[in-house]
C-alpha cells in the first residue's frame, strides 16, 4: 500500500465507510485509493462545508464516526465551519485534507513566506482551536501513527472531531502490505470514584424540597439517554432538558416538563426557577439556557453540575455550583444506587399544574391575531404525520426555535447543530443522514435565509435522489432578527427586510427536477408528502413578522418571557420566588 491505500485501509476497518468530499488536486490519489478499496464509498458535495456539516450529523444518528476530505487551500478552509459544529457539540468526527508536496512548502524551504506551493494553507493552526488535535505529517510514518491516534482522541474523554493533513509525496510513498489495529482501551471507572458521586448526589438531594433535573446531551452522547430517562422517571422527580438533549428520550414521559432557556417552555422555565436542587447531567448550561445575567438562574436553588469536561466545571467558579467531573457513560452505575428524594405533594402539584398550563400548548398569539399561518400548528402537524423512525434536522434562526418548541419526540432522532448554529446547516446533514441511513425518512428544517446558504447542495440531493423532505419556513427574511429589532431598533430592518430577499423557491426547484409543494395554510400539510418516496421541497408561506413565542428579552430572567404573561399569572407561577 501506499499512503493513500492506507488511509483508505484505516478507515475501512474502522468501519468509517462513507466519505464526504469535493475534489481537487492535492486529495486525488486518496480519492482514487477509496474507489478501489472494496467495502468503501465516498459521495461528492459541492461545498466542503456541506461535507463536514454532513459529517457531523452521521455521530448524532447512531454513533458512527463521520469522515470528510478536502483538498489544500480553500478546500480545507471550507470544511471549519462544519467542524466548529462538531466541536462545540463534542460530535467526533474525522477529516483528511490534502496538502502540497512537502519539498513545494514553505516550512520545508525555510522562508518566512506567506505560501510557497500552489494553494499551499497552513490548515493545522487555523483548525487547532476547533479540533481535539490536528496534526500535518510529513513522513509515511507519522501518517501511520497519527491515524490510530487522532481516532482515539476523538472518542476519548469529552469527544470532538480531529484533523490530519497529508501532503502529496506521503500519499504516494510506500506505507506496507498490511495494517494492524488495535481498539483503543478505556479502562473501567474505579469503585472508589462511582462512591464518591453516589454520596455527592445523595448529600445533595439530602435536604431538597423542589428537585429537578436538567437532563443534557452529554447523556445522549454518551449513550445512556434511555437508561437515565427511565431511572429519572422511576425516581419521580420532574426533569426539563436542554435542546441537544431532547432527542434522547421520549417526551412521553411523564416526568419530562419540557426544554429550557431563552426560547423554552414557559412551564418548564418556571419549574427549574422554583425549584430548590437543581442537578445538572451532561449539560454545558450556555446563555442560551442560563440567560446573559447567570445569577438570576435558579436563584433559589443549590445547583450540582456532573459534567466529563474539567474546563466547562471551572468556568463557574469557586462559589457559584457545586461540580463533579464524571463520564457520564457510568453515571447509570450510580443513580442505580442512590435513594432518591420523595417529591411533596406541594412541588408535584405545583409541577402538575405547571405542565397543565403549558407543556404541548403552543400558541401564536401572532397568528391568532392576524389570521395568519401559525409555524407551532405547522410543527405539530409535521410531528404527527412522520414516521415514529424519522430523523428531523433543524436548521437556526426562527425556524429552529418553533422546530424545538413545538415538536413533541416519540422515538424520532431530532438535532441541530446547537452551539455554533449556523445558517445553511440543516440541508447538508439532511444529506448525510439520508447518505447514512437510507431506509429511514429524513426531514429537514429550514429557513428561507438558511436555506440560501448552502442552496448548492439541492444539486447533491437530485443527483443520489435522496429521500428528504425539505421544508422552508418562508417568513420572507431573517425573523429572529427583525424580532430583535423590533425590541432594540425601532423596527429598523435594516439587513432582514431592507437589503435582503429570496429566490422564487418553486423555480428553484424546478431548476434541480425537484418536486415542489406550497403550504399556504395547514390543511395544505398532508401526509401524502411525507409518505412519498424520494426528495420534495415543501415550502411554508408565513406572514412576515411571525414571532418566536415565548422568547427572552435582554436582561430578563428566564421565568420573564415575552409575551409578558398578566401579573396574576406570573405570580401564580412563581410562588417560591
Amino acid at each position: 500500500m501506499n499512503g493513500a491505500e492506507y488511509i483508505a485501509e484505516f478507515l475501512k476497518q474502522r468501519e468509517m465507510t462513507k466519505v464526504f468530499l469535493m475534489t481537487g488536486g492535492a486529495c486525488a490519489f486518496i480519492i482514487d485509493a477509496i474507489s478501489r478499496n472494496p467495502g468503501m464509498e465516498y459521495f461528492c458535495f459541492q461545498h466542503e462545508q456541506a461535507s463536514a456539516m454532513a459529517a457531523d450529523a452521521l455521530w448524532r444518528i447512531d454513533r458512527t464516526m463521520g469522515v470528510t476530505l478536502a483538498t489544500s487551500g480553500p478546500g480545507a478552509t471550507n470544511l471549519l465551519t462544519g467542524i466548529a459544529c462538531s466541536y462545540f457539540d463534542s460530535i467526533p468526527s474525522f477529516h483528511i485534507t490534502g496538502q502540497v508536496n512537502t519539498a513545494e512548502s514553505a516550512g520545508f524551504l525555510f522562508a518566512k513566506v506567506r505560501q510557497a506551493g500552489f494553494q499551499e494553507t497552513d490548515i493545522v493552526s487555523m483548525a487547532k482551536p476547533i479540533t481535539k488535535y490536528a496534526v500535518s505529517v510529513k513522513t509515511i510514518e507519522e501518517l501511520k501513527a497519527a491515524l490510530p491516534k487522532a481516532y482515539a482522541i476523538a472518542l476519548e474523554g469529552r469527544p470532538g472531531p480531529v484533523l490530519i493533513d497529508v501532503p502529496m509525496n506521503v500519499q504516494q510513498d510506500y506505507a506496507g502490505d498490511t495494517i494492524e489495529f488495535t481498539e483503543p482501551v478505556i479502562g473501567p471507572v474505579s469503585d472508589t470514584a462511582l462512591l464518591h458521586t453516589k454520596s455527592q448526589i445523595e448529600a445533595f438531594f439530602s435536604t431538597a424540597q423542589r428537585p429537578v433535573i436538567l437532563f443534557g446531551a452529554g447523556l445522549g452522547l454518551a449513550g445512556v439517554g434511555d437508561e437515565v430517562s427511565q431511572w429519572i422517571e422511576s425516581s419521580g422527580i420532574p426533569f426539563v432538558s436542554s435542546w441537544n438533549g431532547q432527542t434522547y428520550f421520549s417526551h412521553d414521559l411523564h416526568t419530562y416538563c419540557g426544554n429550557i432557556g431563552v426560547y423554552g417552555n414557559r412551564g418548564a422555565n418556571y419549574i427549574l426557577q422554583n425549584s430548590d436542587a437543581l442537578l445538572v447531567l451532561g449539560s454545558r448550561l450556555d446563555n442560551r439556557q442560563r440567560s446573559g445575567n447567570s445569577k438570576t438562574f435558579a436563584p433559589k436553588a443549590r445547583v450540582l453540575v456532573i459534567d466529563i469536561d474539567a474546563h466547562e466545571l471551572k468556568k463557574y467558579g469557586q462559589n457559584q455550583y457545586e461540580t463533579i467531573e464524571f463520564n457520564l457513560k457510568d453515571i447509570p452505575a450510580v443513580l442505580h444506587q442512590v435513594s432518591a428524594p420523595e417529591v411533596s405533594n406541594e412541588w408535584a402539584e405545583f409541577v402538575a399544574r405547571m405542565k397543565a398550563t403549558y407543556f404541548r400548548k403552543n400558541v401564536s398569539t401572532f397568528a391568532e391575531k392576524n389570521q395568519t399561518l401559525s409555524p407551532y400548528q405547522v410543527i405539530e402537524k409535521c410531528a404527527q404525520l412522520i414516521a415514529e423512525d424519522a430523523i428531523v434536522i433543524g436548521d437556526t434562526g426562527a425556524c429552529v426555535c418553533w422546530l424545538f418548541q413545538a415538536f413533541h419526540r416519540t422515538y424520532q432522532t431530532l438535532f441541530t447543530a446547537g452551539g455554533m448554529s449556523p445558517m445553511g446547516y440543516a440541508l447538508p446533514a439532511s444529506i448525510g443522514a439520508a447518505l447514512h441511513q437510507s431506509e429511514r425518512r429524513v426531514v429537514s428544517i429550514n429557513g428561507d435565509g438558511g436555506m440560501q446558504v448552502n442552496l448548492q447542495e439541492l444539486q447533491t440531493v437530485a443527483h443520489y435522489n435522496l429521500d428528504i423532505k425539505i421544508m422552508i419556513m418562508n417568513n420572507h427574511g431573517y425573523g429572529i432578527i427583525k424580532q430583535f429589532q423590533d425590541s432594540y431598533c425601532n423596527s429598523r430592518y435594516e439587513a432582514t427586510g431592507k437589503g435582503y430577499s429570496a429566490p422564487d423557491f418553486e423555480k428553484i426547484a424546478a431548476a434541480y427536477q425537484l418536486p415542489y409543494i406550497k403550504i399556504t395554510k395547514l390543511d395544505d400539510l398532508r401526509a401524502v408528502y411525507f409518505d412519498a418516496i424520494g426528495p420534495m421541497i415543501i415550502e411554508v408561506d408565513l406572514h412576515p413578522n411571525t414571532l418566536i413565542e415565548p422568547k427572552l428579552e435582554m436582561g430578563k430572567a428566564i421565568h420573564e418571557q415575552f409575551p409578558y404573561v398578566s401579573p396574576e399569572e406570573f405570580k401564580w407561577s412563581t410562588p417560591y420566588l
